[in-house]
């Protein structure tokens, strides 16, 4: 039996008059599966448009288009508002005491607050702000402020800096006053995004403390050397202890 898709004459002759069928052209799989991916992704104008295009343009859509383009604009105004409400501020901004009601005391509803009292003449302090300065980045949903101590509180004793304040609605919710709160000289930036996520402040995605490895081995030390006191002396001995870490770290 003859193929009716043969190219021969006899059955073009039979396809002119309508005995054979036309013949079936052969697809190109690639041009189809081309063509199928680029409908795919095709884009709605409205899609890569700003909100203040979707303004201009708005005459331009029919009435199916500016049902998908509000819904589009809600969105698109709802991401916008979440990203500002995120990044409201992302750095470590000076101010002085007479701003310290303003901008700390009287802060936004529900907006934490961390503010770092120092010298720039004390080593401890300057670390501290290249640290809260990292954090401030990291952290943007956050205000991180800092005041010179003078311009805040009148004759604060050096041994007394750094000290940070954590601050929600107007109220102290943390404190790290001096070197050792602060976690020492030597302190690392991880240390102190720890020691500020413990107030609540900001929400770290640091699974442990850093220095754990270091608080287990003085509790443990702590331990050896207290094993031949007597009970009672060795009870007040551990609550001393954890009183002592908990300063410290």
């Amino acid at each position: 039996m003859q193929d009716p898709n043969e190219d021969t004459e006899w059955n073009d002759i039979l396809r002119d008059f309508g005995i054979l069928p036309p013949k079936v052209e052969p697809k190109d799989e690639t041009e189809e599966m081309t063509l199928r991916l680029q409908k795919e992704a095709e884009v709605k104008p409205y899609e890569r448009m700003t909100l203040n295009e979707l303004e201009e343009a708005e005459d331009e859509f029919d009435e199916d288009d500016m049902k998908a383009v509000e819904k589009y604009r809600q969105q698109r105004l709802q991401e916008w508002k979440s990203l500002q409400k995120r990044q409201k501020y992302g750095e470590l901004r000076e101010i002085s005491g007479d701003q310290y009601i303003k901008e700390v005391t009287n802060a936004p509803k529900d907006v934490w607050v961390i503010i770092h009292l120092y010298r720039s003449s004390i080593p401890m302090c300057v670390l501290v702000n290249q640290h809260l300065n990292l954090l401030a980045r990291k952290f943007p949903e956050t205000k991180f402020v800092k005041a010179i101590v003078n311009s805040c509180i009148q004759n604060y004793h050096d041994r007394c800096l750094p000290t940070i304040f954590v601050y929600k609605n107007g109220q102290i919710k943390g404190r790290l006053i001096g070197v050792t709160e602060c976690g020492g000289t030597n302190l690392k930036l991880e240390e102190l995004e720890w020691k500020l996520a413990e107030s609540g402040a900001i929400k770290t995605d640091l699974e442990e403390n850093p220095k754990k490895d270091i608080i287990n081995m003085m509790i443990s030390s702590i331990r050896s050397t207290s094993v031949h006191e007597d009970t009672s002396s060795t009870g007040s001995n551990t609550d001393e202890t954890k009183c002592f870490l908990s300063r410290m770290f």
